[in-house]
């Protein structure tokens, strides 16, 4: 399949950037993850708008949403039947090798690939190292990972799928690419904007669909909970299983418990039902 690589559809083995391009040398671009079902992409438009709040959350030139719309649009048109993940990442462009930026024009990559399903549950380790919800990148979608490439790595070591996080005062915070709710008897709740968290957009369309809310919850919450789920982008909505770390494993169970069930299948239908809620 082609990606778009600054305005125009190229092989894969043209779809390169500079050496020299800001995003590459020192993280400084945003991007986003729409799923693609069946080539149609799921909830664009608020990962458009996303994308842009995130631009403009570090700084970056205003994206032309219309433009990367369009460049989506060419890029969706060569799936086949299947689920894909496609990938946009908008970047400062060409600059001096530094933390300063330069006076090029922005870069834009629209890719597509294919995205194998997650299973319905998962293993979920708490990392040692704080999310800082009051750095300069708290709650933005950017292309600086590395936090979260070292936290999944660590998590891995415990057989886990995904790394969360606490923030600064302790509180649960959010997974290194998705946010998470707990269930505690009758309340179904997921960690504060507060706490550094993205403002998922499955996150937020379980908060609609939902009698879900927002709470500031300790992150010791986890070994309170009834049930534990994640929701991404790719994920949907996954049932987290158990919590795995240096002091060995909890079983979260059932999983995917009733609460978990529900959402999850309330999420599946109502995205049928809209492409673009």
């Amino acid at each position: 399949m082609k990606t778009w690589v600054d305005g125009a559809l190229v092989d894969e083995a043209d779809a390169v950037v500079s050496a020299f391009d800001h995003g590459l040398t020192v993280g400084d671009g945003v991007f986003e993850t729409v799923k693609v079902q069946d080539a149609v992409p799921f909830a664009l438009r608020r990962h458009l708008d996303r994308l842009a709040r995130s631009a403009a959350g570090l700084g970056l030139q205003t994206p032309d949403l219309a433009q990367v719309g369009d460049a989506c649009s060419r890029v969706v048109a060569q799936a086949p039947v299947g689920r894909h993940r496609l990938r946009i990442t908008y970047t400062g462009g060409l600059a001096p090798l530094g933390s300063g930026r330069g006076d090029a024009k922005p870069t834009l990559v629209v890719a597509l690939a294919q995205m194998d399903p997650w299973p319905d549950s998962t293993k979920v380790a708490v990392v040692p190292w704080p999310r800082n919800e009051r750095g300069a990148l708290a709650g933005l979608k950017t292309t600086s990972y590395a936090e979260n490439v070292v936290a999944l790595a660590y998590a891995k070591r415990f057989a886990a799928g995904e790394a969360l996080f606490a923030d600064t005062r302790g509180r649960l915070s959010e997974g290194t690419g998705s946010n998470v709710f707990v269930v505690l008897g009758d309340r179904l709740v997921t960690p504060a904007l507060t706490t550094g968290c993205l403002a998922g957009v499955t996150r937020a369309l379980v908060l609609e669909w939902s009698a879900a809310a927002e709470a500031e919850l300790p992150v010791e919450v986890l070994e309170q909970a009834d049930e534990v789920f994640l929701t991404s982008t790719t994920r949907d909505v996954q049932a987290v299983s158990a919590m795995a770390g240096e002091d060995g494993i909890r079983t979260v169970g059932p999983a995917p418990g009733p609460v978990t069930r529900e959402i999850a299948a309330t999420f599946a239908r109502r995205s049928r039902e809209d492409a673009d809620p």
